[in-house]
């Protein structure tokens, strides 16, 4: 239970400091006055590359497609798990966690109208920065993509499932930061997001076949 409430706590907390423009936004401030003298001292084209790379991540394409393809190989794994009849649930899952990121994102976006780094003002009709989008989809698609895939996998590969998710979950936000495309908030409130949503979707989801893919030769994934 510690990490919903954890998540939901922080998730109040830096929702309730936006809304008023309290001193905890400070801590953005910092964050991204040390990341533009990091940019002054050490110019790296490279590394500049490699945070719009990394934030790429987290659009709606490769996000999106992934968790579908996932959810369509989860389904044949878990028929070939013998699912109790319930093999096609990963599909409406990865269908329904995609339709899900702009009910969860965009009405937050337009109720806090927060502005960016940059500081420009929202023009009329468009959505604010908070919460990340970017850091939303990529750890719901990522997240529950890999959710269904471990769901028949061995408990080795549903540890490397489980680290590659968060791993990408956290590169994306780091790459936001680091090119400047969002505060460090915005990126903290759409891990917390997705942290609550994939919480819910581990305890309902079954387990099928006893929690291992059979395959034809009677081995499991691992």
């Amino acid at each position: 239970m510690a990490v919903p409430v954890v998540a939901a706590v922080v998730l109040l907390l830096v929702s309730w400091q936006v809304a008023v423009d309290g001193p905890l936004l400070g801590l953005d401030r910092s964050v991204r006055a040390a990341v533009r003298a990091a940019h002054r001292e050490q110019p790296d084209t490279l590394l500049d590359h490699l945070g719009h790379a990394l934030s790429d991540l987290g659009s709606s394409v490769p996000a999106i497609p992934v968790l579908l393809a996932a959810g369509a190989l989860a389904a044949w794994w878990w028929r070939q798990a013998d699912a109790a009849g319930r093999w096609w649930l990963p599909l409406p899952v990865a269908v329904l966690t995609a339709g899900l990121i702009p009910l969860l994102v965009v009405p937050a976006k337009a109720a806090f109208a927060r502005p960016g780094p940059l500081g420009d003002p929202l023009t009329p009709g468009q959505w604010g920065w908070y919460p990340s989008g970017h850091t939303t989809t990529a750890s719901l698609s990522y997240g529950v993509a890999a959710l269904l895939l471990a769901r028949v996998a061995g408990p080795r590969a549903a540890r490397l499932l489980t680290a590659g998710a968060a791993l990408l979950a956290v590169a994306v936000g780091a790459g936001l930061v680091w090119s400047d495309f969002h505060w460090l908030l915005d990126v903290v409130a759409g891990w917390c997001l997705a942290a609550l949503v994939l919480w819910g979707a581990a305890r309902w989801l079954p387990r099928p076949g006893g929690g291992g893919r059979r395959q034809a030769s009677g081995s499991s994934l691992r």
